[in-house]
């Protein structure tokens, strides 16, 4: 399988975590923000990134969007299982949306407001500091918005901690799509010192759930 990704999107981190745990061979295109759009959205309509071209006989020729990547993969692949199956495959799926939808937006807003202030040093090269400028114009990355993203991860974290902190899982006993959501949307918040200092039990979550779908810690862990 070919997934055609940005390299620092955190939802085609979510993809990988899941071809991985899954176990899927797949290889990575990386593509170049703003020219992306010629190359996908005569693929799959849309312009965003991750994009699976699964290249298997009787399968779709490209899935767009990482929740329905997901879908896809479970279906094509049922085992290692990411379905809990009755209630709490429902309650599984309803986070991932919650978080894919609101908490994976809140934290593009305040990393990347991080990353254009004190997070610069982090790599200041002239091209990650291009592709930080485009991503916060494409966004509309303002105050306003980066606090209102600060209030929704305070609540956010809030509620995950509440179940990841005590236990391994998000929901039932064992790996959903749930996790893999949000190891994947909350990571950028690993190179941010204050999250680091406050939350250590999300990063340890964090790299546990990497650990285990196969995939390389994100910068910052």
């Amino acid at each position: 399988m070919l997934l055609l990704q940005f390299s620092t999107s955190h939802y085609c981190r979510k993809a990988r975590l899941a071809l991985g745990y899954k176990k899927i061979p797949y290889t990575v295109n990386n593509l170049t923000p703003g020219l992306h759009a010629l190359k996908i959205k005569p693929l799959t309509g849309l312009t965003t990134t991750p994009v699976l071209l699964p290249e298997v006989d009787g399968q779709p020729k490209a899935i767009g969007d990482s929740t329905q990547i997901l879908k896809f993969l479970e279906a094509y692949c049922p085992e290692p299982p990411l379905s809990l199956g009755s209630t709490l495959d429902a309650e599984a799926w309803m986070l991932e949306d919650w978080l894919d939808e609101s908490i994976g937006t809140a934290t593009r807003f305040v990393y990347y407001d991080y990353r254009a202030g004190e997070g610069k040093a982090i790599d200041p090269s002239f091209s990650s500091q291009l592709v930080i400028t485009i991503v916060r114009q494409q966004y509309g990355i303002s105050p306003a918005a980066v606090a209102l993203g600060c209030d929704r991860l305070k609540t956010a974290l809030t509620v995950l901690q509440e179940r990841w902190q005590t236990r391994p899982y998000l929901v039932g006993d064992r790996l959903s799509v749930a996790d893999i959501a949000a190891a994947a949307l909350l990571s950028p918040l690993a190179l941010i010192p204050e999250y680091r200092q406050k939350y250590p039990w999300l990063f340890e979550r964090i790299a546990e759930i990497h650990h285990h779908c196969h995939e390389p810690l994100p910068p910052g862990l």
